[in-house]
């Protein structure tokens, strides 16, 4: 993944925010679009883009948009700088690699002295049935 190159290929959309700021939020655009898309990204390589498809499906739109808004500050600058680090951390945590399921192991001690204490109990229990006459 080519940070700057991914960088480059954001489209920023802006927009009245909502929220504090009195009579500021009213006449200016704070909120801030970063919209990027993926398929005709040259920044990420096919497998990373195949990875950020399913990993972000939810988040993807049809047009294969990945989007991600941010209106918490009160300058169109410091929200459209959160918006690509709110997508950046986004992509990044897509491509890291997830860990395999370790399955369970055998236990480590004696498997004939944990056999035998598995039949011991089965005829400690078996005893508690009903007395043949």
């Amino acid at each position: 993944m080519d940070k700057q190159q991914l960088e480059k290929e954001l489209n920023f959309k802006t927009s009245r925010s909502s929220g504090s700021g009195g009579q500021h939020v009213n006449k200016t655009e704070t909120k801030v679009e970063a919209r990027f898309e993926v398929d005709a990204s040259s920044a990420l390589t096919f497998y990373e883009k195949r990875k950020v498809r399913q990993s972000l499906s939810n988040r993807i739109s049809k047009e294969g948009i990945l989007s991600v808004t941010s209106d918490s500050r009160r300058s169109q600058v410091l929200n459209r700088g959160a918006a690509v680090k709110k997508l950046l951390r986004l992509i990044k945590k897509a491509l890291r690699a997830r860990k395999r399921r370790k399955g369970p192991r055998p236990l480590k001690a004696n498997p004939k002295k944990r056999l035998d204490n598995k039949k011991q109990q089965s005829e400690k229990k078996a005893l508690r049935g009903k007395v043949k006459i």
